[in-house]
């Protein structure tokens, strides 16, 4: 799919002189409804540019970029969906850097800047690192869903600490009913919603330096830090009267039926943990901010880990060199290029010069407010390790986890399959 945005502003492109002009390529992983969103803002890039601007979107990116890549004929810009492979092709050489001065913006203008740099700081061809990622449009994992009225009624308030929200699970246990709803069904992908818990469980027990040794194996799933963030997932999901038809039921439910136990009457529980994506699969018609919602994961009370959270996003990096490719990563810098996408669906940022009245969704707005109050912010860990582990042993590890395998015997498999990988 390729589409050619062409800027409207004539004028501008006539006083900028044909010289001046480009044709400049991005591609991306954005179809069907987020390609029109992000053409939106290519299409800003293009008016006051001058530049002729195409975008290819495709539902096979990660393997098309490396093709391409190989073939000579990458486009300008790449939007890779996960920081991995970003840095494969920056070792490999096929990456640009960053225009100077880029990480010192990126460190003052983004929520946990430093966070930000870190994840889009690759080791190039000679083994030096360099700023080759700029991260735009971000999703927040660290969520808890619930529903407004069922804590009204219970006498229940939100959590604000890890402590707290164990206390208030056993409270809810105590008053005779069951705090949680989890389901790692996912069909070929089962137990991945349980990686997503280890890892707000590491950053939550864990510096964010032990969080991304464990993410590079250079402490291996064996390691007491590691081991430690799955038993304290297992203190939610392997006490049968914490988790909606107890703990037998967490693997084989299914992650898109898990929520709707919120909504049952009496409700079959009180918390849900899972992803900004979610309210996708509540029943018909319910309206977040109003009929369910969502607080943070709330970071430990305890030692000084400050306010870390887990998700994903997307990172745009240069994978042929023009004085275009540059300017439109400076154009991402702008707070019109974020606002253009707030305005829109499905769109969150670090950035904090914003103008948060932007977001067309409320919902997203109160998201954003939690990705702005970040400390720390990680990558989802098992995207960025190898597929075999992430994409492998880990979900599967998980599985055999919440079924009554030993935790010791589940992280020496995963390290094995890990040593296998290497």
């Amino acid at each position: 799919m390729r589409h050619s945005i062409k800027t409207s502003c004539a004028v501008l492109a006539l006083m900028s002189g044909p010289a001046l002009a480009e044709q400049i390529t991005v591609a991306g992983p954005w179809i069907g409804a987020d390609e029109e969103h992000v053409q939106a803002v290519l299409q800003a890039f293009a008016e006051q540019s001058g530049h002729d601007v195409r975008y290819s979107g495709s539902d096979s990116f990660e393997q098309q970029i490396v093709i391409d890549a190989e073939a000579g004929s990458a486009p300008n810009v790449a939007v890779f969906p996960q920081p991995g492979l970003a840095a494969v092709m920056a070792q490999r050489g096929f990456l640009t850097p960053l225009a100077d001065g880029t990480e010192d913006w990126v460190k003052e203008n983004y929520a946990a800047g430093q966070s930000w740099v870190d994840l889009g700081t690759y080791a190039g061809p000679d083994g030096s690192d360099a700023l080759y990622g700029f991260f735009y449009k971000v999703d927040v994992k660290s969520l808890v869903w619930y529903i407004p009225e069922n804590f009204e009624d219970a006498g229940y308030e939100v959590p604000e600490t890890l402590e707290e929200l164990k206390a208030l699970s056993a409270q809810i246990v105590e008053d005779g009913e069951t705090p949680w709803c989890i389901g790692l069904g996912s069909g070929g992908a089962t137990g991945w919603p349980a990686t997503d818990w280890v890892e707000d469980m590491m950053l939550r027990t864990q510096p964010a330096d032990v969080y991304d040794k464990w993410v590079s194996n250079e402490i291996p799933f064996t390691d007491p830090a590691v081991v430690g963030a799955i038993e304290a997932f297992g203190e939610f999901a392997l006490n049968d009267d914490w988790v909606s038809g107890g703990t037998g039921a967490v693997a084989t439910t299914d992650f898109r039926e898990s929520p709707k136990g919120l909504f049952d009457a009496p409700p079959a529980c009180y918390m849900h943990k899972q992803a900004s994506f979610i309210p996708s699969f509540f029943p018909e018609g319910s309206v977040v901010g109003e009929d369910v919602d969502f607080f943070y994961f709330p970071a430990s009370g305890e030692g000084d880990l400050g306010q870390p959270v887990l998700g994903a996003g997307t990172v745009w990096a240069i994978t042929n060199d023009s004085p275009a490719a540059h300017e439109l990563i400076e154009f991402l810098k702008t707070p019109e290029a974020h606002e253009i996408w707030m305005a829109r669906k499905g769109f969150l940022t670090p950035h904090t010069g914003v103008n948060l009245d932007a977001f067309g969704d409320p919902t997203l707005r109160k998201m954003n407010d939690i990705l702005l109050g970040a400390t720390t912010f990680r990558f989802d860990a098992s995207d960025l390790m190898p597929g075999a582990v992430g994409a492998g042993s880990f979900w599967t590890g998980m599985v055999d986890y919440v079924g009554g395998k030993d935790v010791g015997t589940v992280t020496s498999e995963i390290q094995q399959s890990w040593d296998a990988a290497k």
